[in-house]
């Protein structure tokens, strides 16, 4: 059985999840957990008699509280996730287990939150991963469907439905076999945006340019 943070590393790089079981790395930055209780205190963070200078938000405050009241607005379950039912929830299913953050009720979904910045449109592939490990761990826990999740990055005040597709059912799925298959380091990648923050790169040797360098081999 994997780990749902396991299977959304082996979506984002298979070579760093490596190194992540090496040596036995799991605990999170300090700072990831003011970031993710951003998530449980929506209500106290619209209120504008509060101060947010001491928050670690990343918009202006206007504009982070601007950013929520379109959730608001936006989100048909904006009063479950911000007064959920459970939180913190220990999930365990056939083929992974893993903490979701939020489970909301009548129909069941959890709820994962993310301490980075959201794309541009849906969540990125790793979150997608994540959610539908929990997605699918809740909906074996409670033995019916469970057709959606929610995605928040409350750094940015944004937060994502995620629907479980059949794309993303399959999306996980090989993250899933790529977790199990693991015996030995994966291929490096090569020249990626992901190793510029990777705390193994110097392990892993992977060779990175800056956006110059490459510019300037291509002229």
């Amino acid at each position: 059985m994997e780990a749902f943070t396991d299977l959304a590393t082996a979506a984002f790089c298979p070579r760093k999840l490596y190194y992540r079981r090496k040596h036995d790395d799991a605990t999170p930055p300090d700072d990831v957990a003011a970031t993710r209780n951003l998530a449980f205190r929506y209500s106290s963070l619209l209120n504008a008699e509060s101060s947010l200078d001491a928050e670690p938000v990343v918009p202006e405050p206007s504009a982070y509280r601007e950013a929520l009241r379109r959730q608001r607005q936006r989100l048909d379950r904006w009063p479950d996730l911000v007064d959920p039912p459970s939180t913190r929830v220990f999930l365990s299913g056939k083929d992974a287990h893993g903490i979701a953050h939020k489970v909301l009720e009548s129909p069941p979904a959890p709820a994962i939150v993310s301490t980075g910045k959201p794309p541009e449109n849906g969540v990125w592939k790793p979150h997608s991963v994540r959610a539908t490990a929990a997605a699918k761990a809740l909906s074996w826990e409670r033995q019916q469907p469970v057709e959606t999740a929610y995605v928040e990055y409350p750094a940015f005040g944004d937060i994502r439905k995620v629907r479980m597709t059949t794309r993303r059912k399959a999306t996980y799925r090989k993250a899933l076999n790529t977790a199990e298959s693991i015996d030995g380091p994966p291929p490096r990648l090569k020249n990626d945006n992901r190793c510029q923050t990777c705390e193994y790169a110097d392990e892993c040797g992977t060779r990175t340019r800056s956006l110059r360098s490459r510019l300037s081999r291509s002229r």
